[in-house]
């Protein structure tokens, strides 16, 4: 029998706060909190204040950092609708409360904290990459005693769960670590590590993080879909990751009995481009039949992605076999283009020059055909698709997610 999770009310939240804590460890303390942007389910509003309700009036400072990774910077009135102030609070109880976003291609916002050595990376990639890769973060770490993140846990296409000290890296990191273990995760590929708690990719992250002189603390939890919580943890950015990762494999892991010849993977408006939205693809494909077709329906899409678009318009989307076989003619591209090219394509072949997808990817969004083509995906009009005649139909081998992107979908016994 399925074990049923209940969620914790806003005043258990709040009560879990108060007793876990640790007050006095703040004390004439500078903290930087690290959240992340607004494309994570997340009750920001409700556990900021909490937070900052509690500790400011013993901490030295509180600001504010949202960790990018490179997703477009935010505005400060977006910042403050994220974290739930008002233009009155703004003026008042979080005057003194700085609000930056990280500036993951800005070097002079960068420090460097060492290197993580081409036996390292060898060692950790069990020889699938064997390079240097200088590890640098956001240079206003430097400015606090307390690095606090506190964000979300959930499968993750690239490290297996996300949250923990992937806030650090890749979210407020420089390029080439990130650029490095999107395309180590893309070599496992997708379906080989989302959900999987220990990967190469987060052995990257940890060994990255103990290169951080700050104190380090997390606060991680485990979301439902309409933002209430499963759970609280408090900790190390290791040992709170862990609890939740542990949870969140129960929760965000749904296990179906067969594959489906056709999904319709709906995202969320959260997920305003491709880079994003691409988790419809990633958290799916491990159901979708070989030969199968999986839809991303998102008509309020527009943009393959601001910061990188241009780039992935030249790549296109590709299986990963793609780029290994012809990698003379790729390797000069950042590699965390080539990633997100690769786990939207998801798994397949490349032999004699041609490429053999897995599966069919379509993009029911404001995207043209005419670009969808350029960049190697289907195209359907979002205005065809009527969602509800996709619903109920599984016994057909058709699966409809009305919100895609945050549970992982797989096939029983696997």
């Amino acid at each position: 029998m399925e074990k049923i999770y209940k969620t914790l009310t806003d005043q258990e939240v709040i009560q879990w706060f108060e007793s876990n804590l640790p007050v006095e460890d703040y004390r004439n303390q500078s903290v930087l909190l690290i959240v992340p942007d607004a494309t994570r389910t997340a009750p920001l509003p409700l556990l900021f204040s909490t937070f900052h309700r509690i500790l400011s009036p013993v901490a030295k400072r509180i600001d504010v950092l949202i960790a990018l990774g490179t997703h477009p910077p935010m505005p400060e009135q977006d910042i403050c609708r994220l974290l739930g102030i008002s233009e009155s609070a703004r003026q008042t109880e979080y005057k003194d409360v700085g609000l930056f976003n990280h500036e993951w291609d800005q070097p002079d916002r960068l420090t460097e904290l060492g290197i993580l050595t081409k036996k390292e990376t060898r060692e950790i990639s069990e020889g699938l990459l064997e390079m240097e890769v200088p590890v640098t973060i956001n240079s206003r770490v430097k400015d606090y005693d307390i690095l606090q993140i506190m964000g979300p846990v959930f499968p993750h296409e690239v490290v297996g769960f996300s949250g923990g000290s992937k806030y650090f890296f890749p979210g407020i990191s420089g390029p080439d670590l990130l650029n490095f273990f999107h395309w180590l995760g893309a070599l496992i590929t997708n379906v080989g590590i989302i959900g999987v708690k220990h990967t190469p990719v987060r052995e990257v992250v940890n060994r990255s993080a103990a290169m951080i002189p700050n104190e380090k603390r997390c606060i991680t939890f485990v979301v439902a879909p309409d933002s209430s919580l499963y759970g609280l943890y408090y900790g190390t950015p290791k040992s709170a990751w862990e609890s939740a990762a542990d949870l969140s494999g129960q929760i965000h892991i749904k296990r179906m009995a067969q594959p489906f010849k056709q999904v319709l993977s709906c995202a969320p408006l959260m997920y305003d481009e491709l880079w994003v939205a691409g988790k419809c693809m990633y958290k799916l494909e491990p159901v979708v039949a070989d030969g199968g077709e999986l839809i991303i329906y998102a008509p309020h899409m527009k943009e393959i992605s601001i910061t990188h678009g241009s780039l992935i318009e030249q790549v296109g989307y590709h299986v990963r076999d793609y780029f290994t076989k012809q990698w003379d003619q790729f390797k000069k591209y950042p590699w965390g283009i080539l990633a997100h090219s690769t786990h939207v394509r998801g798994t397949g072949s490349f032999t004699d020059g041609v490429e053999h997808p897995r599966v069919q990817v379509t993009l029911a969004s404001q995207i043209s055909p005419e670009l969808c083509e350029k960049i190697n995906l289907g195209y359907r009009d979002p205005n065809s698709i009527d969602v509800e005649s996709f619903a109920n139909r599984e016994e057909e081998g058709i699966l409809l997610v009305r919100k895609a992107g945050e549970h992982l979908y797989r096939l029983k016994n696997s």
